[in-house]
């Protein structure tokens, strides 16, 4: 059976204290998850190493610019999706989208839900239910398998009607938080989780004042290795430094490195799973 990383760095927090490490050069290789390294895709055979570059919506702000980037350099990511409110007054999955997300689909790519509102499961009730709050709130919602299967599932409804095509039967949860009822409930309803490595995690997230952009893809450079799945944002509110121009910058650098992109349905195991 084919396992994905395993929840790795959570959270602003979470994130913050690793990439610190990471700074000090004590996180490239140290409680990292689990890596796809057992094959190499079709089309990564004979690079010295394979990549997966995953990215979740945002405010889409630099949407255009990143496909562009992608396309530029014909590296094929796979996109987690959420309805999430946009830069322009919509949000991501809102039919406005369309012509983006069918370029998308058109050019290859893979897709996974993000679920729907972006919420995030913060802990189980009981062995049937699990609760979801928006980020920061101290209620929310509990949910049962079926609610959380529809949390999920409703993002892919809104993608097919707008591309034709529906998820990859993957999913990341929003802030790769994971709860022992969200994992079962998802896989029941066929999803398997996709989370990131940490040196992979891209930083966009960050404080660009404490983590500015340079500095970000400096570590990068220096850790990722084979098999890791990169994190990357269409888009954070916080950050006052954009990293997304950066991009351009990652891809080239880890191309000359020897490294090849591939798709998490690129990879061999995914077949087998």
């Amino acid at each position: 059976m084919f396992e994905w990383p395993r929840n790795p760095i959570n959270a602003s927090n979470a994130a913050l204290g690793g990439l610190f490490a990471i700074f000090l050069g004590s996180a490239s290789g140290a409680g990292a998850a689990d890596a796809l390294v057992a094959e190499r895709p079709l089309q990564c055979v004979g690079a010295k190493g394979v990549v997966y570059l995953t990215i979740d919506t945002g405010h889409m702000e630099p949407a255009e610019t990143m496909a562009a980037i992608l396309k530029k350099y014909d590296v094929k990511a796979t996109f987690f999706l959420a309805n999430e409110k946009t830069k322009r007054g919509d949000t991501s999955l809102d039919p406005s989208w369309t012509a983006f997300w069918k370029a998308r689909a058109v050019e290859g790519h893979a897709f996974g839900s993000h679920t729907w509102r972006h919420w995030y499961f913060r802990g189980d009730v009981g062995a049937a239910k699990v609760s979801y709050r928006r980020w920061g709130a101290k209620s929310g919602e509990t949910l049962g398998q079926q609610q959380v299967c529809s949390e999920i599932r409703q993002s892919e409804d809104a993608f097919k009607a707008m591309t034709g095509r529906g998820f990859d039967h993957i999913w990341r949860a929003p802030g790769g938080k994971l709860t022992p009822n969200t994992t079962r409930f998802a896989e029941a309803c066929g999803y398997k989780h996709v989370s990131w490595s940490p040196a992979g995690l891209s930083g966009d997230e960050l404080s660009s004042e404490h983590f500015p952009s340079d500095k970000l893809i400096a570590v990068q450079l220096k850790n990722i290795k084979d098999g890791d799945i990169l994190l990357w944002h269409l888009g954070i509110w916080s950050r006052q430094e954009p990293l997304y121009p950066r991009l351009d910058e990652l891809i080239t650098g880890l191309k000359a490195k020897g490294f090849c992109f591939a798709k998490i349905t690129d990879h061999p195991n995914w077949k087998k799973s």
